[in-house]
């Protein structure tokens, strides 16, 4: 099963990096699945350690995935890294062999610790429609604009039918960022 996290990591001088990542799920290890050419797989390797952060701040995950954010954060209790504040429950992670083939990396973590500060309640259609959205600007560049545009639209009508203010105030910065990369 694969739970959209935002992952958290440091690079070697100690810069935190936040990005959404769905990682496989199991209840003492976790597969990590990045692209080789980004933050999250380089400082998994170099440092063996992140943070899963499951959180229901769906603004946190299009700040992250489009805008490079450094979230608002603390320290990790039992491995080098940081736990995003808004987060809803964390598992701390250590990287113990790396596979993977072609463009992604198949990175398999040990849980070291679990931590909570409240209870993930779940999305609403909204922020689900905002995740899908966030995915598919991220991916600008292997589908048509009009493709993208239409499916915008249409993840546009449940944000506004369903959502509340931080739902739509996400959506709007996943539509700026097509609008500025996609034509």
């Amino acid at each position: 099963m694969i739970i959209e996290t935002i992952f958290s990591t440091l690079d070697e001088a100690g810069r935190p990096n936040f990005a959404p990542m769905g990682v496989v799920w199991g209840d003492d290890f976790m597969t990590v699945r990045p692209f080789r050419d980004t933050n999250t797989c380089r400082n998994l390797l170099s440092t063996g350690y992140g943070v899963a952060n499951i959180s229901d701040d769906i603004l946190a995950y299009v700040q992250c995935a489009l805008y490079d954010a450094v979230l608002p954060n603390f320290p990790a209790k039992a491995v080098p890294g940081v736990v995003f504040n808004g987060t809803c429950s964390w598992r701390e992670v250590m990287l113990f062999s790396h596979a993977g083939t072609g463009e992604r990396a198949e990175l398999s973590c040990r849980v070291l610790f679990e931590g909570k500060q409240k209870d993930f309640l779940g999305f609403r259609r909204a922020a689900n429609a905002v995740i899908e959205a966030a995915i598919l600007a991220t991916r600008l560049a292997f589908h048509d604009y009009a493709v993208v545009a239409d499916r915008l639209r249409h993840y546009r009508e449940i944000v506004e039918k369903t959502g509340d203010e931080n739902d739509r105030q996400a959506f709007q910065l996943v539509h700026d960022y097509v609008q500025q990369r996609g034509k």
